[in-house]
């Protein structure tokens, strides 16, 4: 085994449809791994999954669709029996589903977004951890991996609200690394700057909000989905394994710099 193979392991990636979460399951498949496309909408995943299927396996691994809500528990706990039913184990989680319906002052968020972004963003992501991390533990271990953000570690602008939710995420990924590090299940956080994905696409198709953050940056560029692929590929190779409890802060820098 070469330390990025990931032959063998079965991977879930929830929000795979699109963005960061479909460029880790692209390149998982890629090096390896059995791949579970989930998200809502049941059309989306069936042609990401035959999209990988037809162009980025490359041994005898698969990608399968098993759409699913994160938001209604029943729901992840299907995710979690089916992908164990078509795989028979699971290596390696990828929580990457989020939401964010409120772009503005935290002062002025309404209840019911408030709740949703909590709920969705934090309350499913743990729900989704006690059902499969125990699996990954009966595999002989692997790791999961919870997508953050930037937003979760520092304060202001129109994502209040949001980066509440990212710092809580970076917390269960530090609390569940210390319950399950004993089982050989590692827990990361991964955390992102400005990715070129819809779901950022606010921010940067604003040519002069992006030309300013730009001027802020290092590298003087917004990443791209594949730039976070490669660390969710690393965390759950064997590269990985003795990385655990921490946040990786993927973002050209602009962390430092601001």
């Amino acid at each position: 085994m070469t330390l990025f193979d990931l032959s063998g392991k079965t991977a879930i990636i929830t929000g795979s449809t699109k963005g960061i979460g479909r460029a880790i399951a692209s390149r998982m498949a890629e090096h390896g791994a059995n791949v579970v496309i989930s998200s809502r909408k049941e059309d989306l995943c069936a042609e990401v999954a035959a999209d990988i299927n037809d162009n980025w396996i490359k041994g005898d691994n698969r990608a399968v669709s098993i759409p699913c809500h994160i938001s209604h528990k029943e729901q992840l706990q299907e995710l979690t029996d089916k992908t164990l039913a078509e795989f028979g184990q699971i290596d390696t989680l990828v929580c990457n589903a989020a939401v964010n319906p409120y772009y503005g002052a935290i002062q002025d968020i309404p209840d019911t977004a408030f709740d949703r972004i909590m709920e969705t963003n934090i309350r499913s992501n743990h729900w989704l951890c006690q059902m499969v991390l125990p699996h990954i533990a009966k595999a002989g271990g692997g790791a999961a991996m919870i997508i953050s953000s930037v937003g979760g570690l520092s304060a202001g602008g129109v994502l209040g609200a949001y980066g509440i939710s990212k710092a809580a995420d970076m917390a269960m990924a530090r609390t569940l690394a210390v319950e399950w590090g004993p089982q050989n299940v590692t827990v990361n956080a991964i955390a992102p700057g400005l990715v070129k994905t819809n779901f950022a696409r606010a921010l940067w198709e604003d040519e002069e909000r992006l030309k300013r953050q730009n001027t802020r940056v290092p590298l003087r560029r917004i990443g791209e989905p594949d730039e976070i692929a490669g660390i969710a590929v690393y965390l759950a190779s064997a590269a990985g394994t003795f990385t655990t409890g921490t946040t990786l802060v993927i973002d050209g820098g602009s962390t430092i710099a601001s």
